[in-house]
């Protein structure tokens, strides 16, 4: 049996998977505010969740930052408490046992490149296009995190091919930089660029709604939005050739997507004919969780 935990900022998330992949139990609870209570609450969960299904579990962690290869410890991580601590050490200290810890963008495209969408594909690119814009890389079903541990993390790369004319103003990034991808390919940056043409703001879901009405703006927005993403994922392609692109998030829900984005994409890669698979992520919001449980089948 396999345990997944997924750390998100208000909750932490517990699930259990056997072999096959089927979940036998899901739970929450709240996420601490300090070091030592997170320590305790973890700790506690996968104990009380092992004596709840009678079965000592191999434990996997994924949470929105990554173990530094230098020093060990946890950096980039949303819940700020956790950023300089030796997780990974403390927790299979108190348990007994070896502990899996991940990046969420990495474990979403484990899960989908082990069970999901991308099951078929030896090299799979995962992309989560949502408040922000994070990206994980799978070779032959096992994460690629690189010797600095910021693999797949494209989001932050500078948009390919900006001009003020085809993407509007500068964006200033909350990293310090400009133009970073995420602040376009995103749902943010997706109803920034909405307000931009428009004046207004509107959420992510119902400019999505005025497209499918023919609403020449949202029209507008959606195009200046494929191309964008065009761009991107030109660069991975170019790169890294993947079999298989798998998309989750909230824009990975725009069915119009998988239509329009392989041809426009199709006109920056460099190749004669190029063969691209984009696929909306199986198991959606629960892919995160999936593959930190399937960490443990890489160690």
């Amino acid at each position: 049996m396999y345990i997944g935990l997924d750390i998100g900022g208000t909750k932490i998330e517990i699930c259990v998977l056997d072999e096959k992949g089927l979940v036998s139990l899901k739970k929450r609870t709240p996420t601490p505010k300090s070091y030592v209570d997170f320590l305790t609450t973890v700790t506690d969960f996968i104990l009380s969740i092992e004596q709840e299904i009678g079965s000592s579990c191999k434990v996997g962690i994924g949470l929105p930052g990554a173990i530094s290869p230098v020093t060990g410890l946890i950096k980039n991580a949303n819940c700020t408490f956790l950023n300089s601590q030796n997780l990974q050490f403390d927790l299979s200290k108190l348990l007994s046992r070896p502990i899996n810890i991940a990046n969420d963008a990495n474990c979403f495209a484990l899960s989908e490149a082990v069970d999901g969408a991308g099951k078929d594909g030896s090299v799979v690119f995962g992309a989560i296009l949502g408040t922000g814009c994070g990206g994980g890389i799978v070779f032959n079903k096992a994460v690629w995190s690189g010797p600095n541990a910021i693999a797949g993390e494209w989001g932050h790369n500078p948009l390919p091919g900006y001009s003020p004319e085809m993407d509007g103003v500068s964006r200033p990034c909350y990293c310090g930089r400009k133009n970073c991808i995420e602040q376009f390919i995103s749902g943010t940056g997706f109803e920034l660029t909405y307000k931009l043409i428009t004046g207004k703001y509107l959420p992510a879901n119902e400019i999505v709604a005025l497209l499918n009405e023919r609403d020449d703006n949202a029209a507008n927005a959606y195009g200046k939005l494929i191309d964008q993403m065009a761009r991107c994922f030109s660069s991975v392609v170019n790169l890294l050739d993947p079999d298989i692109i798998v998309l989750g998030g909230g824009l990975s829900k725009v069915e119009s997507i998988y239509r329009d984005l392989p041809l426009a994409t199709s006109k920056y890669v460099f190749t004669d004919f190029a063969d691209l698979k984009f696929v909306r992520a199986q198991f959606g919001d629960s892919s995160g969780i999936r593959g930190a449980a399937w960490l443990s089948l890489e160690g």
